[in-house]
């Protein structure tokens, strides 16, 4: 957590240190982004009036309580990505659409610990016997993104921009892996038959994670 805020620490002072005169004909300009892929910091370069390359960061941790499966799970969803794009600006103006890609961590940590009796691979088993179930589903660290927006940096007078982004970011299949620990059932072969089942189940319950959302609006300055 330092380390994420002093990053952004560091593109905030970036952006709001004094800009010259000349900073309005500069094909250079930094932001910040807050959105689903989290809180970020990007870097933009100016091509040509209708293209622009453009690379973030963003570092996103959120909590939620999740059932799958019949289970009762603490989710955190964290996520560690930076990206790589390309803004076509269609006759230069601030209407975008955008390519590229993420690469990085998007996984989500899940712990159960069940207070009643649980059914879990067709079966149902009791907390005594279950006791911790932990979990992780892991996203593609290789996510091709398509995307529309506005984003007037370069478009307009002055050097401060807006920008607002609405795309999804594609990902593979997730892998899911479960295990449990400190019930009497823990590493019974029977027991372990139906976690593996649990864990197919769990997959198809996370399918919809393929397909990430990506919303997100920023403000950028040109330098």
């Amino acid at each position: 957590m330092r380390i994420w805020t002093r990053g952004l620490a560091a593109a905030l002072a970036l952006i709001l240190a004094p800009v010259p005169a000349l900073a309005q004909s500069s094909s250079l300009a930094a932001g910040v982004n807050l959105g689903t892929p989290g809180v970020g910091a990007e870097l933009q370069l100016q091509l040509s009036d209708s293209l622009v390359l453009r690379g973030d960061v963003d570092w996103l941790s959120y909590s939620r309580d999740e059932g799958y499966s019949g289970v009762d799970y603490d989710g955190k969803l964290k996520s560690t990505t930076a990206g790589l794009f390309a803004d076509w600006h269609p006759g230069g103006g601030a209407f975008l659409i955008s390519a590229g890609a993420y690469f990085g961590e998007r996984n989500l940590d899940l712990t159960a610990t069940p207070t009643g009796n649980v059914t879990i691979g067709g079966q149902t088993f009791t907390p005594a016997q279950v006791g911790r179930i932990d979990g992780r589903a892991e996203m593609s660290s290789f996510q091709p993104f398509l995307g529309i927006g506005f984003d007037n940096t370069f478009s307009r007078e002055g050097a401060w921009g807006f920008r607002a982004l609405a795309g999804v970011a594609f990902s593979g299949e997730p892998d899911v892996n479960l295990t449990a620990s400190g019930g009497t059932f823990s590493n019974d072969p029977t027991f372990q038959a139906r976690l593996q089942q649990e864990e197919a189940e769990v997959r198809e319950d996370v399918e919809a994670f393929r397909y990430y959302p990506v919303l997100q609006i920023g403000v950028t300055r040109r330098f």
